[in-house]
Protein backbone atom coordinates (compact mmCIF):
# COMPACT_ATOMS: atom_id res chain seq x y z
CA UNK A 1 0.00 0.00 0.00
CA UNK A 2 1.70 3.08 -1.41
CA UNK A 3 2.32 6.13 1.16
CA UNK A 4 0.35 9.60 0.05
CA UNK A 5 2.73 11.88 -0.51
CA UNK A 6 0.60 14.85 0.88
CA UNK A 7 0.30 13.03 4.13
CA UNK A 8 3.93 11.80 4.48
CA UNK A 9 4.96 15.63 3.49
CA UNK A 10 2.74 17.24 6.60
CA UNK A 11 2.86 14.24 9.23
CA UNK A 12 6.36 12.08 7.83
CA UNK A 13 6.38 8.50 6.41
CA UNK A 14 6.37 6.80 9.63
CA UNK A 15 3.38 8.70 11.22
CA UNK A 16 1.45 8.36 8.02
CA UNK A 17 2.40 4.67 7.64
CA UNK A 18 0.71 4.19 11.53
CA UNK A 19 -2.51 6.45 10.79
CA UNK A 20 -3.42 4.53 7.60
CA UNK A 21 -3.40 1.84 9.63
CA UNK A 22 -4.91 2.84 13.25
CA UNK A 23 -7.77 5.11 11.54
CA UNK A 24 -9.46 2.19 9.72
CA UNK A 25 -8.85 -0.01 12.70
CA UNK A 26 -10.42 2.59 14.96
CA UNK A 27 -13.34 3.47 12.23
CA UNK A 28 -14.22 0.11 11.30
CA UNK A 29 -14.59 0.34 7.18
CA UNK A 30 -18.31 0.12 5.53
CA UNK A 31 -18.87 0.73 1.87
CA UNK A 32 -22.00 1.89 2.25
CA UNK A 33 -23.24 4.95 3.99
CA UNK A 34 -24.53 4.78 7.25
CA UNK A 35 -25.41 6.40 10.54
CA UNK A 36 -22.68 6.91 12.91
CA UNK A 37 -23.61 6.70 16.93
CA UNK A 38 -23.52 10.26 16.92
CA UNK A 39 -26.19 10.46 14.05
CA UNK A 40 -23.73 11.40 10.99
CA UNK A 41 -24.31 10.47 7.53
CA UNK A 42 -20.89 8.60 7.24
CA UNK A 43 -19.17 5.95 5.13
CA UNK A 44 -15.70 3.89 4.09
CA UNK A 45 -13.17 4.79 7.28
CA UNK A 46 -15.66 7.55 9.34
CA UNK A 47 -15.38 9.87 6.24
CA UNK A 48 -18.63 12.46 6.22
CA UNK A 49 -17.53 14.68 3.46
CA UNK A 50 -20.18 14.42 0.78
CA UNK A 51 -21.90 11.72 2.11
CA UNK A 52 -25.24 10.18 0.28
CA UNK A 53 -27.68 8.23 1.32
CA UNK A 54 -28.03 4.82 -0.01
CA UNK A 55 -24.32 5.15 -1.80
CA UNK A 56 -21.62 1.74 -1.92
CA UNK A 57 -18.05 2.46 -2.32
CA UNK A 58 -15.34 0.65 -3.44
CA UNK A 59 -12.31 -0.23 -1.45
CA UNK A 60 -10.85 2.77 -4.40
CA UNK A 61 -12.95 4.83 -3.66
CA UNK A 62 -12.86 4.77 0.42
CA UNK A 63 -8.64 4.76 0.35
CA UNK A 64 -8.77 7.64 -1.97
CA UNK A 65 -10.92 9.22 0.33
CA UNK A 66 -8.83 7.87 3.39
CA UNK A 67 -6.00 9.57 1.78
CA UNK A 68 -7.61 12.67 1.47
CA UNK A 69 -9.40 13.05 4.43
CA UNK A 70 -5.93 12.22 6.35
CA UNK A 71 -4.08 14.62 4.46
CA UNK A 72 -6.82 17.70 5.83
CA UNK A 73 -6.81 16.15 8.86
CA UNK A 74 -2.89 16.66 9.36
CA UNK A 75 -2.73 20.39 7.96
CA UNK A 76 -5.61 21.07 10.27
CA UNK A 77 -3.22 19.67 13.18
CA UNK A 78 -0.13 20.58 12.18
CA UNK A 79 -1.07 24.45 11.39
CA UNK A 80 -3.45 25.11 14.94
CA UNK A 81 -0.42 23.03 16.95
CA UNK A 82 2.95 25.29 17.11
CA UNK A 83 5.35 23.34 18.70
CA UNK A 84 7.48 20.41 17.82
CA UNK A 85 5.61 16.92 17.88
CA UNK A 86 6.97 13.44 17.86
CA UNK A 87 5.93 10.92 15.23
CA UNK A 88 3.59 9.34 17.80
CA UNK A 89 2.20 13.29 19.16
CA UNK A 90 1.36 13.44 15.53
CA UNK A 91 -0.43 10.12 15.18
CA UNK A 92 -2.99 10.52 18.51
CA UNK A 93 -3.16 14.05 17.48
CA UNK A 94 -4.28 13.73 13.60
CA UNK A 95 -6.28 10.55 14.64
CA UNK A 96 -8.68 12.63 17.31
CA UNK A 97 -8.88 15.39 15.07
CA UNK A 98 -9.88 12.91 12.41
CA UNK A 99 -12.72 11.42 14.75
CA UNK A 100 -13.78 15.28 16.23
CA UNK A 101 -13.36 17.34 13.64
CA UNK A 102 -10.06 20.07 13.09
CA UNK A 103 -12.04 22.97 14.68
CA UNK A 104 -12.93 21.05 17.73
CA UNK A 105 -9.56 19.99 17.97
CA UNK A 106 -7.58 22.95 17.59
CA UNK A 107 -10.22 24.69 19.68
CA UNK A 108 -9.51 22.01 22.74
CA UNK A 109 -7.73 21.91 25.93
CA UNK A 110 -5.06 19.24 24.18
CA UNK A 111 -4.32 21.62 21.66
CA UNK A 112 -3.83 24.47 24.09
CA UNK A 113 -1.78 22.61 26.71
CA UNK A 114 0.26 21.47 23.86
CA UNK A 115 1.15 25.27 22.69
CA UNK A 116 1.71 26.37 26.49
CA UNK A 117 4.37 23.67 26.10
CA UNK A 118 2.62 20.78 28.80
CA UNK A 119 2.58 17.97 26.28
CA UNK A 120 2.03 15.64 29.54
CA UNK A 121 -1.27 17.89 30.28
CA UNK A 122 -1.96 17.76 26.27
CA UNK A 123 -1.75 14.03 26.33
CA UNK A 124 -3.83 13.47 29.51
CA UNK A 125 -6.52 15.80 27.96
CA UNK A 126 -7.31 13.04 25.24
CA UNK A 127 -9.16 11.13 27.78
CA UNK A 128 -11.93 13.98 27.58
CA UNK A 129 -12.82 13.39 24.26
CA UNK A 130 -14.93 10.24 24.80
CA UNK A 131 -17.96 10.79 24.88
CA UNK A 132 -21.73 10.85 22.43
CA UNK A 133 -24.66 13.14 23.71
CA UNK A 134 -22.79 13.24 26.94
CA UNK A 135 -22.45 9.90 27.70
CA UNK A 136 -19.55 8.04 27.43
CA UNK A 137 -18.42 5.72 24.58
CA UNK A 138 -16.42 2.62 25.35
CA UNK A 139 -15.12 2.62 21.83
CA UNK A 140 -14.08 6.23 22.57
CA UNK A 141 -12.25 5.07 25.66
CA UNK A 142 -10.34 2.54 24.44
CA UNK A 143 -9.31 4.51 21.09
CA UNK A 144 -8.36 7.87 23.23
CA UNK A 145 -6.25 5.56 25.84
CA UNK A 146 -4.58 3.80 22.56
CA UNK A 147 -3.99 7.53 21.52
CA UNK A 148 -2.77 8.75 24.80
CA UNK A 149 0.09 5.61 24.42
CA UNK A 150 1.27 6.78 21.48
CA UNK A 151 1.13 10.82 22.76
CA UNK A 152 2.71 9.66 25.95
CA UNK A 153 5.48 7.52 23.71
CA UNK A 154 4.54 4.12 24.85
CA UNK A 155 3.10 2.84 22.25
CA UNK A 156 5.92 2.44 19.20
CA UNK A 157 4.75 3.19 15.65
Amino acid sequence: MALNPKLVGVVGAAAAAALLVLVPKNEGTVYKTYRDIGGVLTYCDGATENAQWGKTYTPAECRAQLDKDLARHAEGVMACVRVPLTDGQKVAFVDTAYNIGVAAFCGSSMTRRANAGDMDGACAALALWVNVNGKPVRGLVNRRALAREYCEGRRAL
